[in-house]
């Protein structure tokens, strides 16, 4: 029996569990999910619960995972975009209705998203170990991985699957390597209270200092993802409320009324960060601990989850054992072009946008304008926005199960 462990329980490590649980057991594989901070088995809301974006094609990913139905009572569908820049007339607004989907896509809170995911997590066919961490993960002479886990031993594997965040302490401990290129910038992140309803608005602001995005959550609350300077996010932090909402409706405008109240604030520097090496023979680097991107678009996990869908169906379709290079090669072939695209995007987007040169700005507004009369350019660009760019027949073409566990 072949045993794959993924390291991390994260959205990122718990979807490809969820992908691959019920193959798994057809296969004869035995699943750990191994991870030290998981969901609680009940579900407390908060004003000042962070929050992710998913696109459209995330949302056909989790339903044929057969978890949409209760991801979807706490999602906020985001059924219109508005892209501008502060100060210039140009402007893009993208609608679900004009490309005939129910929402462009979704905003839901991670611990609502995470408590969904191991709720749906069948221990037959999952071995979960929690609270545990791995200190050390080495490859072992003929194949796979010795893990060796704080409170619980060691563990040999076939395939280990690094999804333990971009800060990932294994990672560097196998010596792979990463690029990075810092922004200079810092997401300052919180939820706040528009004085008017925002009926489904997501907005992309563009500004000298940096991007500011709005996404609509239930309770006519707002998740702000707000990129600034280090020094400048700082002070920003550690303003009183009320100067803090005077200064985010300067930068935003009243397109939403005035703001009304701001949650608890934090700060995350900004960084494209890619790991040198994705897979190895038994090894495959996933989620943040492949690629940290810009939240300027909000693709991040997005590309995330279509990574582990792509893993767990080639895993699943090969005829090879896990952990096996070739089939790990094409996983990775696979994914090619929809991470280059989506890395690639963000990270120019972001440059472009972030470049405060007189003439580049005038240029991107009356592009903002002719992408706003181009329904084909607009088009296109809402099914990158929705995760439906690339390969997005993939996506639905295949008709498999439903993602449970089957009963014995």
């Amino acid at each position: 029996m072949s045993r794959l462990a993924i390291i991390g329980g994260g959205m990122a490590g718990a979807s490809l569990a969820l992908a691959l649980q019920a193959g798994a057991r057809q296969r004869g594989w035995t699943l750990h999910l191994i991870e030290p901070f998981a969901p609680g088995a009940s579900y407390q809301p908060s004003y000042d619960a962070r929050s992710t974006a998913l696109s459209h094609g995330s949302r056909l990913i989790y339903e044929r995972l057969g978890v949409w139905p209760v991801i979807a009572e706490r999602a906020e569908p985001i059924r219109h975009i508005h892209v501008s820049e502060r100060g210039r007339l140009g402007v893009t607004r993208l609608h679900a209705g004009q490309e005939r989907v129910p929402a462009l896509g979704y905003v839901v809170e991670n611990a609502w998203l995470g408590h969904c995911l191991w709720q749906a997590l069948d221990s037959r066919c999952v071995q979960l170990h929690c609270p545990e961490q791995v200190q050390t993960l080495a490859p072992v002479e003929g194949g796979g991985y010795r893990l060796v886990l704080r409170q619980q031993g060691e563990l040999e594997c076939a395939l280990a699957v690094l999804a333990d965040g971009g800060r990932s302490d294994l990672r560097e401990q196998l010596g792979i390597g990463v690029r990075r290129s810092p922004y200079g910038q810092s997401a300052l992140i919180a939820n706040v209270t528009p004085g008017k309803s925002h009926a489904g608005m997501a907005f992309e602001r563009f500004t000298d200092e940096g991007p500011l995005a709005l996404l609509p959550l239930q309770d006519n609350r707002c998740a702000l993802v707000w990129s600034r300077p280090p020094e400048q996010a700082e002070r920003l932090a550690g303003l009183p409320a009320a100067a803090f909402l005077d200064e985010l409706q300067q930068a935003f405008g009243y397109r939403l009324g005035g703001f009304r109240q701001v949650g608890s604030r934090h700060l995350y520097p900004l960084e494209l960060i890619e790991a040198e090496e994705q897979v190895r023979s038994g090894l495959v680097v996933l989620g943040n601990a492949a690629h940290s991107l810009h939240p300027i678009a909000g693709q991040g996990y997005n590309l995330s989850l279509r990574d582990a869908w792509a893993l767990a169906e080639t895993l699943l379709h090969s005829p090879a054992v896990p952990g096996e290079l070739a089939a790990l090669q094409d996983f990775q072939r696979r994914q090619a072009r929809d991470q280059w695209l989506t890395v690639g995007a963000s990270d120019h987007l972001t440059r472009l946008f972030g470049d405060s040169a007189r003439g580049l700005g005038i240029a991107r507004s009356m592009a903002l304008s002719a992408l706003d009369l181009l329904p084909p350019a607009k088009h296109w660009l809402a099914r990158q926005a929705m995760g439906l760019g690339v390969r997005q027949a993939w996506l639905q073409a295949r008709q498999g199960g439903d993602g449970q566990c089957e009963r014995s």
